[in-house]
């Protein structure tokens, strides 16, 4: 039988499972929210561990924490950083808005670890209090705040903006080895204008380029921490200096530039910043979608559509139909996408919340702007390592398909005028002929003349005109 041990806390005895770290407040919350079984990422968990340790340096640097208590809680907090006790963070995202349960699981969890190392035993009762000590200068109101923005700002610079930089590279290389195929361009879903494929992959790269900048663009905000501000912004019950001191001590346990936040009524009451990151990634997720639908289109068929690239064959795609292959990766890229834009809806509304001088949507607005990065970020690499990088041009069809295209006829319009044209365009797909065929037949044009005017290649050069060339 499970063995557990009686804690205390101001509502009274709470049986807590003897092998846990945290204490009374978390095993309350883990019996009032069982709802979604969707614990916080280990980012934010991390964060915290970055939180507690500054305010318990700040705090012993201010002369207001032991240092035998302040050891205790540096040691226990490097070791949550680490990751040490990432299985002790069980509360769900679905909880009090404020995210109180989860500080308090922080403090708990920090606080019995530094018993563990001050008195050797596993008991809230021994020095270290999780609200006198490690919860010291602090408040679930500035410290939840903070750590989304800590969060987000690792998992911005450490994962989403190398796995972008990576996209756009291989993009980039990738659509360098053909900027002599020309394929047909292709507008509504129909034929259009010819297009050389590094052209069409350079609308992508530059997508991808340009979010890249924007998301760059929020950091200063992300940066700004509520920290010091307390129960409502005014910065009861510690230092004058506490947010300035622990936002300069997180920057260089982190090697993020952090600021304490210039309003903390602000930083308080609302997560506009978040919501400003989660609308960029909502931008990078429409333009994921668009690249990736091009992708599959691209490589739809292999005999019935477009058949102009192959992607690589990860793995088979029918469990009826024998040696069918499917676009997974695009495919997975776009579920990804979606979920970013449903993320950014559940943000936008949460944040909205403000009630006075607190949001209380804290921990789903934290929740889904982490796994919004996360995903994202791991999508774009899995895009360019699995997907862009290692699809194949089929030449030969893309050449076949450009000579047939009737549109190619718009060249024709400064020579023959657009209704001589239009009529070329006809008659070339009802005798599914070639328009160079078709114009000569006609005698709107010579051989000689058509030849020189009707070269696919030369039509995607800037300025190009079928008047100069005739």
């Amino acid at each position: 039988m499970k063995k557990y041990r009686l804690e205390k806390d101001s509502l009274g005895e709470v049986r807590v499972p003897e092998d846990a770290y945290w204490g009374a407040q978390t095993q309350r919350a883990i019996e009032n929210f069982p709802i979604s079984g969707i614990p916080f990422p280990v980012v934010f968990i991390r964060s915290l561990g970055y939180i507690k340790l500054s305010c318990a340096k700040v705090n012993f640097s201010l002369r207001v924490l032991d240092k035998k208590i302040a050891d205790a809680i540096t040691q226990a907090c490097n070791e949550v950083i680490k990751g040490k006790f990432d299985d002790q963070f069980p509360l769900d995202i679905f909880q009090t808005g404020s995210g109180t349960s989860t500080n308090m699981n922080a403090n708990e969890v920090i606080a019995t670890r530094a018993n563990e190392i001050v008195a050797g035993r596993k008991n809230t009762k021994s020095p270290v209090h999780p609200n006198d000590h490690v919860n010291m200068g602090q408040s679930s109101n500035d410290v939840i705040p903070t750590a989304i923005h800590v969060a987000a700002c690792l998992q911005v610079k450490e994962l989403l903006l190398p796995s972008l930089e990576l996209l756009y590279k291989t993009m980039e290389n990738k659509s360098k080895r053909y900027k002599n195929v020309v394929k047909t361009g292709r507008t509504h879903l129909m034929d259009a204008m010819p297009i050389t494929l590094q052209q069409e992959m350079s609308g992508w790269a530059t997508q991808i380029k340009y979010s890249i900048k924007r998301i760059n663009t929020t950091l200063p905000g992300l940066s700004e921490l509520a920290i010091g501000g307390t129960a409502v912004g005014t910065g009861i019950n510690t230092h004058p200096g506490f947010g300035k001191k622990v936002s300069e001590t997180l920057s260089r346990l982190t090697g993020i530039q952090f600021k304490e936040a210039q309003s903390h009524f602000e930083a308080q009451s609302s997560q506009d910043a978040i919501v400003e990151l989660s609308g960029q990634l909502k931008t990078l997720a429409t333009s994921l979608m668009k690249i990736s639908n091009d992708m599959r289109w691209m490589n739809s068929g292999p005999i019935t559509g477009l058949s102009e690239i192959r992607l690589p064959s990860l793995q088979p795609g029918s469990s009826i139909m024998p040696g069918k292959v499917n676009p997974v990766i695009p495919e997975a890229v776009r579920m990804v996408c979606a979920q970013v834009i449903g993320n950014d809806a559940v943000i936008s509304i949460a944040n909205s919340m403000g009630d006075f001088q607190l949001n209380v949507m804290l921990p789903v607005i934290a929740h889904n702007i982490i796994q919004s990065i996360t995903i994202i970020a791991n999508a774009s690499q899995l895009l360019a390592e699995k997907a862009i990088k290692g699809f194949e041009v089929n030449e030969k069809h893309i050449l076949e398909l450009i000579n047939m295209n009737p549109i190619i006829a718009t060249v024709l319009n400064p020579i023959i005028g657009y209704d001589k044209a239009a009529e070329v365009v006809k008659k070339a797909l009802k005798e599914r002929k070639t328009v160079k065929q078709v114009v000569v037949k006609m005698g709107y044009l010579s051989k000689e003349k058509a030849e020189k005017i009707l070269k696919p290649e030369v039509m995607t050069k800037p300025g190009f005109s079928g008047r100069k060339q005739g």
